[in-house]
């Protein structure tokens, strides 16, 4: 199936954080406070990806107050931290939303990410992924996680969709 079929299908995206919306490092501050660096830029992605009325969120399998925050910050519409097993995390937000694994683009960076993706409608592998997933990824992003891969897929997709145009008009309106 060609990916802009694929695209066209899609009404949610789920992402992994550590290695996708992160570069996959993890720092600790004063009183073991975890310290992790976001994208605003991917966090712009994810906010003009809800205003097209995707469905925007994560699965990650840490628990963390600074995933906790940033959900937050970007008003994800749901948000499964602690999840070692997460095809079937996947499967309640299915079952929680009403959709179906096809509706579902999924971007990831490691081999605990395998399961989803290969049930995704749409999978994503960022560019410092491990190269396994390539064997189930429909493709792999250019920019790193934590650097742009989010914003990049996201631009992609909505471009796929026909509704970037329409986002982007807006910033240029007087």
């Amino acid at each position: 199936m060609r990916l802009q079929t694929k695209a066209c299908r899609i009404k949610a995206v789920v992402l992994d954080v550590d290695g996708v919306l992160t570069d996959a490092r993890t720092g600790y501050g004063p009183d073991e406070h975890e310290i992790k660096f976001f994208s605003v830029r991917d966090g712009l992605g994810v906010d003009l990806a809800r205003q097209a009325g995707l469905l925007v969120g994560i699965i990650s399998g840490r628990r963390s107050k600074a995933n906790a925050r940033r959900a937050e910050e970007l008003k994800l519409d749901f948000a499964f931290q602690g999840e070692r097993d997460k095809a079937a995390a996947f499967a309640r937000l299915l079952a929680e939303r009403g959709l179906t694994a096809e509706e579902c683009l999924y971007i990831g960076d490691d081999l605990i990410d395998i399961p989803v993706m290969r049930r995704a409608g749409l999978a994503v592998a960022v560019a410092d992924a491990a190269p396994e997933l390539d064997l189930c990824s429909d493709f792999r992003t250019l920019a790193k996680g934590g650097a742009g891969a989010v914003r990049e897929t996201l631009e992609w997709l909505l471009k796929e969709q026909g509704k970037w145009q329409d986002l982007v008009a807006k910033y240029f309106a007087d």
